[in-house]
């Protein structure tokens, strides 16, 4: 085994950076919502992998579903040919849950594919160009992803991204006049999470619906953070009762291994088997591992009504949080077990983090939004570390006054 130096060296020399400063945690094993180090300190994960833990680390659950599959078979044959039972059982589990007739899923390996996908999808079924997106929204950052964000800081220095992308402001009923019969689809998040986990209004969800059936665009929902019971229903577009056409997912989809997903109609899908067949392949998507994962994480979730745990302890912490608000801590806003807490000023946000994670609290502020903390702990955290998580955030705000 690598010491600890050589390790952290090895990490800096040999994976590619993505920041100047990376968290740098080196990890020695994690189960539930906790997650241990080198030297086995213990740290208290609220962050759940960036929304992918929803059923905690290491569930039994999903690693016997994985150690099962692994010894039948792993990738056999290009996406879409050959008949793999994880991915049949999968899709038809998605099929059951997923709201309106959403009953035909593509599997890809991630989020920013399974939204690459939804576009090519919108384009070759309404045979139009154009898009739709949100001030605030993540979508990916792959080139096409990245053309429906809007935030200069992470487009500029890749422009030109696709071009006929207009961006409207979220939660403003009155902008959506804007999309018409040219638009392919609107890309919406439910709930803004790297936007700084964003709440739209109530009448703001079902208008859109609403003026993209009236011009015959598709309304293509990105449900990758806040799908499979994290918002405190199955998919956050419940909270609305509004049904897209194409719905998008990754993240807690895999059970902590790598899977997206674009669901849709039968005749929206079908598309992409003719003029040209295989219009979309993937080499990957929807490996039999990854989806026995799934099977088993989704399973779970349900079976542990993980949706009814994540309303429950989302009030709990709601009430306890907005308890602290102060000259730190302005608001707090959230969903389920998706909150924000929104601090004064970006430099107390880095300081809160920072401080945060010396008392072995992970978390972190959204990215596009720096005074605003997301918390998204593994839904099955115990009422014991929930509260000593609470004790501890409420601390460290008492520090950085």
């Amino acid at each position: 085994m690598m010491s600890e130096n050589s390790l952290h060296a090895g990490f800096l020399r040999y994976v590619a950076q993505t920041s100047a400063a990376p968290l740098g945690l080196i990890v020695e094993r994690a189960r539930g919502a906790r997650v241990w180090d080198r030297d086995g300190n213990e740290y208290l994960d609220l962050l759940a992998g960036i929304g992918v833990a929803n059923v905690g680390h290491c569930n039994p659950a999903v690693v016997a579903a994985v150690q099962a599959q692994a010894a039948r078979y792993l990738h056999t044959f290009v996406y879409g040919e050959a008949v793999e039972e994880p991915q049949v059982n999968l899709a038809r589990r998605l099929a059951e849950i997923a709201p309106g007739d959403l009953s035909v899923t593509y599997f890809t390996n991630s989020g920013t594919e399974a939204v690459e996908g939804a576009l090519k999808l919108a384009r070759k079924f309404t045979g139009r160009a154009a898009f739709v997106a949100f001030r605030g929204g993540y979508h990916g950052d792959t080139l096409g992803a990245l053309s429906l964000c809007d935030n200069p800081v992470y487009r500029t220095p890749f422009e030109p991204l696709l071009a006929d992308v207009a961006f409207l402001p979220f939660d403003d009923t009155a902008a959506l006049e804007r999309i018409d019969d040219r638009v392919a689809a609107v890309l919406v998040e439910p709930v803004q999470g790297e936007g700084g986990v964003r709440i739209p209004a109530d009448d703001f969800l079902p208008a859109l619906r609403r003026r993209c059936s009236e011009v015959g665009t598709l309304l293509i929902f990105d449900e990758v953070m806040t799908g499979f019971a994290r918002t405190g229903r199955w998919f956050g577009s419940e909270h609305w009762d509004v049904c897209p056409d194409v719905m998008v997912l990754a993240k807690a989809l895999g059970g902590g291994l790598p899977l997206g997903a674009f669901v849709s109609r039968p005749e929206i899908m079908g598309t992409l088997a003719h003029d040209p067949p295989l219009s979309h392949v993937t080499t990957f998507g929807g490996h039999p591992l990854s989806c026995a994962a799934g099977l088993a994480a989704l399973d779970y979730a349900l079976e542990q009504r993980l949706d009814e745990r994540a309303r429950r302890l989302g009030a709990q912490w709601l009430e306890s949080l907005a308890e602290l608000r102060g000259p730190v801590l302005r608001e707090v806003r959230g969903r389920g077990m998706l909150l924000g807490l929104d601090l004064a000023s970006p430099e107390l946000t880095r300081s809160f983090c920072q401080r945060a994670f010396a008392h072995r609290l992970i978390l972190n502020w959204t990215l596009h939004r720096d005074t605003v903390v997301r918390l998204a702990p593994p839904l099955v955290i115990t009422e014991e570390e929930s509260e000593h998580a609470l004790r501890t955030i409420a601390g460290v705000l008492t520090e950085i006054r």
